[in-house]
């Protein structure tokens, strides 16, 4: 395969992630105002990488015209020019990194989808918590200490035990 033919295989390669990620998706999940603005640094960035790919080395170089070069400058340092340039040859890239990265990379991924099923419990957990305490908030100014304590009975037995060991606080 020839230097411009890996070059299109990465910008193709390149074409199909940018179509893959879920942009959308993976802004929906940012709750900062700062994740936001360097996710939407990140996208911008990838895009114009990815442009870049796709437009400038994407694109096959222009054929030489020896013949234009000949008439100007003469056969004999033409032939050695294209023969000088017929035969360089490029090397193929060989990947050794992607196979040792591969696996850790896997592995984060796993990780990371596990964290993400733990922040979403706990964001549950949290929202759930909050609506406690935005209750708590609207019937606090009218709530007995009997409706208190059937919501807290922990606090309710605390408060039990301590008054039955006569410890007041001090």
């Amino acid at each position: 395969m020839s230097g411009s033919g890996v070059v299109k295989k990465v910008a193709g390669a390149a074409g199909k992630a940018g179509k893959a990620i879920d942009w959308d998706g993976l802004a929906k999940m940012l709750v900062s105002e700062e994740a936001r603005k360097e996710f939407a640094n990140l996208r911008r960035t990838f895009e114009d990488v990815n442009h870049q790919l796709q437009t400038k080395f994407s694109q096959e170089p222009q054929p030489i015209d020896w013949e234009y070069y000949r008439k100007g400058i003469g056969s004999k340092v033409v032939d050695m020019y294209k023969e000088a340039y017929e035969s360089i040859e490029i090397p193929k890239y060989v990947d050794t990194v992607t196979p040792q990265y591969k696996p850790k990379f896997d592995a984060l991924l796993v990780e990371m989808k596990e964290a993400e099923k733990a922040s979403l419990k706990e964001s549950e957990r949290i929202e759930k918590e909050i609506a406690e305490m935005k209750e708590m908030k609207k019937k606090i100014s009218t709530m007995t200490a009997d409706e208190y304590f059937a919501k807290h009975p922990e606090l309710k037995q605390k408060f039990d035990d301590e008054i039955r060991n006569d410890y007041w606080g001090y």
